[in-house]
């Protein structure tokens, strides 16, 4: 089979590869829809930490079980299926707490291991998640989804609190979905004007640049460095900050600031056991992903073509076809 692969910033190509096999433990899926996401374009670009090149892209998945390992955990043949792209040891002591997103052996598919830009892909069975309902699409944004999911939680945000979400990309879109859910008075800063009128018809509040509001809970997911340094500045006393977007680097701040606001900071890494929840909210019609997929490409033209996505005028979302 063909598989795409990034072979060193800004240049895809394709590779030859032998089909993969089912196992005792792995499911042998056919890959459908694949989402392309920031830490794509930061791949392509060059500035993605915990990367090497040549690396096969692809982690935010929508499958179909073609064949089911024995142990199959109810999984079986014909299954549509979101993957948990996370691979944790299950050994240290970050998972022995249930917390597998922070272990420091994580592989996370497409990023340190080889991920979906291939038709067919061998995958632990544990990491499916199954839904009768969702599309393939929808099944491959429930990994963006679950990266906000995962940060609303950190915050542990509630009705009654502000909150300011810098950045409205896909990753801070996902932080807005669950931080409407949760319920507080929600703003969101966002330089991008195309992007500030996605975010107006999801019904909430967005401004061009900071106004002096200072917010209980502050996300930042930008994953800029200016912009993350900004965000200590809009949180309000005894507040939180949440960095939900990475850099390839170092942050600073004031610490005399830092302490006087008594401001808790706290990082958001991947998500960590959500996608069940996620895969409910939107078979039940409280998370509508429909308006997110605004361009789409087949799998064999990403080599021609992936260049063209970044800063794409409306770009929300793209979806990767895989015939």
């Amino acid at each position: 089979m063909i598989e795409i692969v990034l072979s060193r910033p800004g240049e895809f190509g394709e590779r030859e590869t032998d089909a993969p096999n089912s196992s005792e433990t792995d499911a042998l899926v056919s890959v459908c829809s694949i989402g392309v996401c920031g830490t794509d374009l930061h791949a392509f670009a060059g500035r993605q930490p915990f990367f090497n090149y040549p690396r096969v892209l692809g982690h935010e998945l929508g499958v179909e079980v073609i064949e089911a390992p024995p142990n199959s955990l109810g999984i079986k043949t014909g299954d549509r299926c979101a993957i948990e792209p996370y691979v944790n040891c299950g050994a240290c002591r970050a998972c022995e707490l249930n917390r597998p997103n922070c272990c420091p052996d994580l592989k996370v598919l497409g990023v340190h291991v080889d991920g979906g830009m291939r038709p067919l892909l061998s995958v632990p069975v544990r990491l499916l998640h199954r839904s009768e309902k969702l599309s393939l699409d929808q099944l491959a944004l429930v990994e963006t989804l679950g990266i906000g999911a995962h940060a609303v939680a950190r915050s542990k945000i509630k009705a009654g609190e502000t909150a300011l979400i810098v950045g409205a990309g896909p990753i801070g879109l996902s932080v807005i979905q669950f931080a409407q859910l949760a319920g507080p008075e929600l703003r969101v800063l966002e330089l991008s004007e195309s992007r500030r009128e996605f975010v107006r018809g999801l019904g909430v509040e967005v401004i061009s640049e900071f106004d002096g509001r200072l917010s209980d809970v502050v996300f930042d997911a930008t994953g800029n460095p200016r912009a993350m340094e900004a965000a200590f500045d809009y949180v309000s006393p005894g507040g939180r900050l949440v960095m939900v977007g990475l850099v390839q680097g170092r942050i600073s701040f004031d610490d005399p600031h830092f302490h006087r606001m008594e401001i808790t900071l706290l990082a958001s890494r991947n998500s960590c056991h959500e996608f069940p929840r996620i895969i409910r909210l939107i078979e039940d019609g409280d998370i509508d992903t429909t308006p997110w997929i605004t361009h789409r490409l087949e799998l064999g033209e990403v080599p021609q073509r992936f260049q063209e996505l970044p800063g794409r005028a409306g770009l929300v979302k793209a979806i990767v076809d895989v015939g």
